[in-house]
């Protein structure tokens, strides 16, 4: 990407105060927060850096393994195909991540279960390769990786640092149940097909749904008295040190696995699942996102289309703002002239 470069002036002091001044700059800038690179946005063209989140114990006394990743790119969702660009080490290179990687942070995006007799000298490798640039993730059993729910939901930001409450504490993740078998399913490009399933949840955490709805009169936005949007107000960068998520129950499908450049368009469009903080977007991390409408019967119905052949997987999140389940479909797209 080439940039224009523009050279200021020398400036030339000759003033008497030009001491003061050059101290007067310097304690200017020191006060600026440094424009460092990571502070740069764009919309394509970056990396991906795998990470790993740590390991959590089941109700059965198995552990698993939480990876995640980090997409710098704000709208590219690139397509890395298991393989050597996209694989696991010791072990089986497909261990159930993603090959289609959605914007920005990306928070415990799959688990790996660990092996019987992996010790805590052990390390599960996850390998990412982009654009020339690998990222590796190392998975061990050390003792300060270990995760529990209010850590998980404190980290995706539904709740404060430190928040609990023994209601918190006793959160469960919704409970999903598909509606007939849709575990498999053939289509055609262009041909919708429609996914339904049964979302219980046992209300923790509390949603915004009864605050927002029971504040509709107010005004959505900030605005000025005028009624202008106060966009300086909207857009400014948040203050505190990680994101913060509404909570409230809502279900979403997206890619988790297709052919290079295939999309799918849904119908509702779906709540992201990323971490999106801009405002007015469709999502739990962005400013004056209000929790969707439950709807009746606990079921959630959502029609789908794909442009291009080849074999998707979608995966369908239940979240209620803290904890989630996921389950997953794979869709067989022929060719329309099929």
């Amino acid at each position: 990407m080439q940039q224009t470069v523009i050279k200021p002036k020398p400036i030339i002091w000759r003033s008497k105060e030009a001491g003061f001044v050059l101290i007067v700059l310097l304690l200017y800038y020191i006060a600026l927060p440094p424009l460092q690179a990571q502070e740069l946005s764009y919309l394509k063209g970056q990396t991906i850096s795998a990470a790993y989140e740590g390991w959590v114990e089941k109700e059965d006394g198995s552990r698993a393994f939480l990876f995640g990743y980090f997409n710098r790119n704000w709208e590219e969702t690139p397509d890395i195909p298991i393989g050597p660009a996209n694989f696991f080490s010791p072990g089986s290179e497909d261990q159930g991540q993603p090959t289609r990687f959605l914007p920005r942070r990306n928070r415990y995006v799959f688990e790996v279960p660990v092996p019987d007799d992996f010790t805590e000298n052990d390390e599960l490798v996850w390998s990412i390769e982009i654009r020339g640039e690998v990222s590796k993730a190392y998975a061990s059993l050390r003792p300060d990786y270990f995760l529990d729910n209010i850590t998980i939901m404190s980290e995706t930001g539904a709740l404060g640092g430190g928040f609990s409450t023994p209601e918190i504490q006793a959160n469960t993740p919704p409970e999903v149940e598909p509606e007939g078998l849709i575990q498999r399913i053939q289509t055609r490009v262009g041909e919708p097909v429609t996914l339904s399933v049964f979302v219980t949840d046992d209300g923790q955490p509390i949603s915004l749904r009864g605050l927002v709805s029971s504040q509709r009169n107010q005004p959505k936005y900030p605005i000025n008295d005028d009624g202008s949007l106060k966009l300086e107000e909207a857009l400014k960068r948040p203050t505190q040190g990680t994101v913060g998520k509404q909570n409230g129950l809502h279900h979403s499908w997206f890619i988790y696995r297709g052919p290079e450049g295939g999309e799918a368009t849904f119908n509702p469009p779906q709540t992201a699942v990323w971490e999106d903080v801009r405002p007015w977007t469709n999502s739990p991390w962005s400013n004056f996102w209000e929790p969707p409408e439950l709807p009746e019967d606990n079921k959630w119905v959502a029609r789908v289309t794909f442009d291009k052949p080849g074999t998707y997987v979608l995966r369908g999140r239940a979240d209620d703002g803290g904890l989630w389940t996921d389950i997953d479909v794979v869709v067989q797209v022929n060719p329309l002239d099929r």
